[in-house]
């Protein structure tokens, strides 16, 4: 596996590496890797394209009261998984590079950014997205693997790469999870012990709730029971919500590409899930 720090040497290694395969897939990650980051590295190797990972955790991403330094780091243990994945490169830029002085542009997404984490976490998204951009200006793949725990996340870079016209196709994979249910997670290890056996009722207190919407033909009262149940076994909820999948629009009712979205916090980590009502 290649292993690039700067531009030049980045450049380099995706001219390669267009000389030995029809395409290039590309993984942005934060680091800390799991099964999860893992599977759209299988993903993108599986489909026959030289694969590319990025590691670089993001400060335009992280909200005031957010501890960016607290973001767990394990530079050795990722490139092991990556190379272990048969990923072809890995691009480690530092923040002067992502972020050079005297840069004046950054990427605001409204529609499907304006709500729920876009109000939990304001400026978030337009990390998310100026960071996103300037990955696919690096690497420029032909498409990029976002997994769909993050679910809002992926219809944010999907609307800006629309809306751009940006030559990269947006791959969503599905969301891996621990063998109880509970969403795979870099921030899952900040769980105590107490905390990490009860997490896993989120999940529950979803597929629930989407089988009563599901069965009564409308959201309002198993959403207040789902966040009641919630309330009581200990989690504070930002918020729980069916919504259009495509635009985040909150709906009440079934539809075809409804999604219902949590974001909860338990003890000091906060916690996010979602699925689809079928």
């Amino acid at each position: 596996m290649l292993i690039a720090r700067t531009l030049h040497d980045l450049r380099t290694a995706c001219t390669s590496l267009r000389r030995q395969a029809d395409a290039l897939a590309f993984v942005p990650t934060m680091g800390a890797l799991h099964e999860g980051h893992c599977a759209l590295v299988r993903a993108g190797v599986a489909s026959g394209a030289a694969t590319v990972a990025s590691i670089f955790v993001n400060p335009l991403q992280f909200g005031a009261n957010e501890d960016l330094t607290r973001y767990p780091r394990d530079e050795a243990g990722d490139l092991a998984k990556l190379e272990a994945e048969g990923c072809a490169l890995a691009w480690l830029p530092d923040v002067t590079t992502m972020y050079p002085p005297g840069e004046a542009t950054s990427i605001s997404v409204s529609g499907p950014a304006e709500r729920w984490e876009g109000e939990a976490r304001p400026g978030h998204f337009r990390g998310v997205a100026t960071v996103c951009a300037k990955l696919f200006g690096q690497v420029r793949p032909d498409r990029a693997y976002f997994g769909e725990k993050d679910w809002q996340q992926l219809q944010v870079v999907k609307r800006m790469v629309a809306d751009l016209l940006l030559p990269v196709e947006i791959i969503g994979i599905e969301t891996v999870r621990e063998s109880d249910g509970l969403a795979m997670s870099s921030r899952n290890r900040f769980l105590s012990v107490g905390e990490r056996a009860k997490a896993p009722l989120l999940i529950e207190v979803l597929r629930r709730a989407a089988e009563r919407i599901v069965a009564e033909g409308e959201a309002h009262e198993p959403l207040s029971g789902a966040a009641h149940r919630l309330a009581v076994q200990g989690f504070i909820c930002d918020y729980i919500a069916l919504v259009d999948g495509p635009t985040m629009t909150p709906i009440n009712r079934p539809a075809p590409e409804a999604r219902l979205i949590v974001a909860a916090r338990l003890g000091s980590v906060r916690l996010l899930d979602n699925i689809g009502l079928a």
